[in-house]
């Protein structure tokens, strides 16, 4: 009503102002606690809906987390049961016929494997009838309370109808692929246990199948397995075998009855039926497919179900109770409620407390999605846009050798780079064709992701990606008069695969880690993730021996073995090398070649040096004996490291007994610092000895250049010598070479007498090999030529 009006109305009609004016302003008061009702309502939705969002994905993420666990779990039974396959196809090769000596040498066999993979309750190789002899034959293994106990399977076994069920499933294909078949729980009778059995058949060289290998997966390892979920205190988790068996974290629940309840209602359910249909190549489809949701209600509690395929097509699920999920969104409806029923009471208070509530609510949201630092969105809001995205593509962009400007500059150095760095980047986005569409985030440390949306070939990324590295490249930062200039390495996902599949979103993330982190292990300046190239699976193999093998070192399971080697003139032992062996948790030695390759990725190669050379000058130190230590390169330029050893070799006076042979000899670069090492070492009475000579041409380069004493010519010449004319003559040059530059020879992997016979012939100095000795945990001093 205007006021102009008000004003114009006689004095008679004051009463009547005052009513109007008391209607007016009833009006803008119940307006005015109509907005903020509208406002606290539309607030208190907005934020229901973030937080409920959040907490669906925390779930997700979860059930995600644990389904991926349990699939390496799976994959790792599969490994094993290849491994027991492969095992029975070489036991078949060698002994073709029964007797002791082989029953006994699988018997071995298979307890070892099975001591090696904790996780499996028992294997079993086990023989067709005409495989080993005319009948039936085979070996089981299993786990009892304080041992690993094996016994013979009996004969009749291929009579069996399980038996003749997974032969018949394997074998259906006729290919030789290796391929796998899962049983559901069922109760062993000569075990006392219930267990779940993985199977895989064994083929002869001409692709006969010859029986099959199987790995005993026990109930109580898969309870414990599934129950390791957590996301509220009512959380439980389930596995249905393929014959809807439940084994479920609720056998462990206090409250039986409810449990049991919970159990049947979870099985009747028939969760198999609302997943996809499992295609011919069921365990790749199982294994990736969506996972599903399903209310659930049992003694009137509601629960939220979310369950999928494993990659043995199990189900996998965790149930999770509503009220529990709701339980964050409680406080804030209650909170709601309050400030309206103060709203008419205190309106001035309660308006000034709703604007203060909004602008803080606004703020936080603010915080949670942005990048105090940049101003730009955050990994959470990457996260939520992925959620929303259906082809784009995704680059990670990481700052190399952060940490040392960082250490060396100091942290507001590096908040001031990453600042104009994003600044930089936004700017040379928006230049870009389609730039305004095109998103820049700051994830954490010293990451940057760039968000580009649609489709694009692999040549029109590249060519992105090159120009971005030159542009990166061109930038020149000015820090208190000091110009830095950056370096990157960058990572590329896209929903768009090299073999033109589909990648989705969710992955676009977690797959340019990927690459970006094989981009930097490969030394690339940037690499697009393809499939194919299994980096994932390398990721998690590489993750396990890494945790091996850092375990192996706080436990000081890394030791040496000592090679004997064998001075061919007067036939005794005088020198040993030292080769580094890591030994698991049942006191068996593995190879080098599977742990030294990660050490070297991970950087642990020179704590391996170190410990080396700690019991290597230990063992030594109360005897004459020779012994060689083998250095890598990485070794030589690591002037820490070869501090620590300079200091040892003074303080022991060992000296003229100690040999360091130069590993990984082609990949020398930096002759200067090498040769200083080498000139220290010789001057405290040290030989150098060059490994693995004749395997390429720049040898020749570094006998001149390291001032070498014994040349150790390469196993793949010496193994040939008794067959190969050349390998002779190749040898023979060598030695004469050796010879005319005052330096000594060593022949490695003599691994017979026909072999040592020719060695000497062509006045090789030393010997080592099979037919010496080979590597051991104690030192052998006496000669056995085999």
């Amino acid at each position: 009503m205007p006021w102009t009006y008000l004003f114009r109305v006689k004095a008679s009609g004051m009463l009547s102002i005052q009513r109007s004016i008391m209607l007016t302003l009833s009006l803008l008061v119940a307006l005015f606690i109509l907005g903020m009702w509208l406002m606290s309502s539309l607030n208190l939705g907005f934020a229901q809906g973030a937080m409920s969002e959040l907490r669906q994905r925390q779930i997700t993420d979860t059930f995600y987390a644990n389904l991926g666990r349990i699939n390496a779990h799976h994959h790792q039974m599969e490994q094993n049961t290849e491994d027991l396959a492969r095992l029975g196809e070489l036991y078949h090769r060698l002994y073709p016929s029964p007797g002791r000596f082989s029953a006994v040498q699988l018997r071995l066999s298979l307890k070892q494997t099975l001591a090696d993979f904790p996780d499996a309750y028992g294997s079993a190789i086990l023989y067709a009838p005409g495989a080993i002899g005319q009948a039936a034959f085979g070996m089981r293994a299993y786990r009892d309370v304080s041992e690993i106990r094996t016994e013979s399977a009996g004969t009749d076994f291929h009579t069996r109808d399980w038996y003749k069920t997974i032969v018949r499933d394997l074998s259906e294909d006729g290919s030789l692929v290796r391929s796998y078949h899962w049983t559901s729980a069922y109760y062993k009778n000569d075990t006392g246990n219930a267990v779940i059995s993985l199977s895989t058949l064994m083929h002869s060289d001409d692709g006969q199948p010859l029986g099959i290998a199987v790995t005993d997966w026990g109930t109580d390892e898969v309870v414990g397995l599934v129950s390791r979920v957590n996301v509220t205190p009512g959380t439980f988790s389930f596995l249905l075998d393929k014959e809807n068996r439940n084994l479920s974290s609720l056998a462990l629940a206090e409250n039986v009855q409810r449990a049991q309840r919970l159990i049947e209602s979870i099985t009747s359910g028939k969760l198999q039926t609302l997943l996809p249909e499992k295609g011919p190549d069921s365990t790749r489809q199982q294994s990736a497919s969506a996972m599903q949701q399903l209310k659930l209600t049992v003694d009137g509690e509601d629960y939220a179900l979310f369950f999928s395929y494993t990659q043995a097509g199990m189900v996998f699920g965790i149930g999770v109770p509503q009220k529990e999920i709701d339980a964050v969104l409680t406080p804030m409806r209650d909170s709601n409620l309050r400030i309206v029923a103060l709203i008419g009471s205190v309106l001035l208070l309660l308006s000034a407390l709703i604007l203060y509530m909004v602008g803080s609510t606004l703020r936080q949201l603010r915080t949670l999605y942005t990048d105090p630092l940049t101003g730009l969105p955050n990994r959470e809001r990457l996260l939520v846009d992925l959620s929303a995205t259906r082809a784009a593509s995704l680059i990670l962009l990481n700052i190399d050798d952060f940490k040392e400007l960082n250490d060396f500059y100091g942290h507001q150095c590096g908040d001031h780079v990453i600042k104009l760095l994003a600044q930089a980047l936004q700017r040379y986005l928006k230049l870009q064709p389609n730039g305004a569409s095109r998103r820049l985030y700051r994830m954490p440390a010293d990451e940057l992701a760039i968000w580009i949306p649609g489709e694009h070939s692999d040549a029109h990324l590249q060519t992105k990606l090159d120009k971005l590295m030159t542009f990166v490249g061109e930038l020149r930062i000015d820090w208190e008069g000091q110009n830095i200039s950056l370096h990157v390495s960058m990572g590329l996902a896209s929903t768009r695969l090299p073999d033109g599949s589909q990648l989705p979103a969710e992955l676009l993330l977690p797959s340019a880690n990927i690459a970006l982190k094989q981009a930097r292990l490969t030394q690339n300046s940037y690499l697009i993730y393809d499939p194919v190239h299994r980096a994932r699976e390398n990721y998690e193999y590489n993750l396990i021996w890494a945790n091996k093998l850092r375990t192996a070192l706080d436990e000081k399971r890394i030791v040496p073995f000592f090679q004997p080697i064998i001075d061919v003139r007067t036939g005794r032992i005088l020198k040993f090398e030292c080769l580094a062996r890591m030994i698991d948790e049942a006191g068996e030695p593995i190879s080098p070649a599977q742990f030294l390759p990660v050490a070297k990725k991970i950087r642990l190669y020179r704590y391996i040096t170190r410990c080396m050379v700690e019991q290597c000058f230990a063992r030594f130190a109360d005897n004459h004996y020779e012994f060689s230590l083998n250095l890598s390169c990485e070794d030589l330029l690591d002037p820490q490291l070869c501090a620590e050893i300079i200091g040892r070799l003074q303080n022991s006076g060992m000296g003229d007994r100690v040999i360091f042979e130069i590993l990984e000899s082609e990949g020398i670069e930096n002759y200067e610092s090498v040769r200083l090492f080498i000139d220290k070492v010789k001057a405290l009475g040290c030989r150098i000895a060059i490994d693995d000579f004749g395997t390429g041409y720049s040898n020749f380069e570094h006998l001149l250049r390291l001032n070498v004493d014994l040349i150790k010519i390469d196993g793949s010449l010496i193994r040939q010598l008794d067959t190969d004319p050349n390998a002779v003559t190749l040898t023979r040059g060598i030695v004469r070479f050796a010879s005319e530059l005052g330096m000594q020879t060593v022949a490695e992997f003599v691994h017979s007498s026909t072999i040592y016979d020719q060695v000497k012939t062509l006045g090789i100095d030393y010997a080592q090999g099979a037919c010496i000795g080979m590597p051991a945990a104690a030192l052998v001093t006496e000669i056995n030529l085999r």
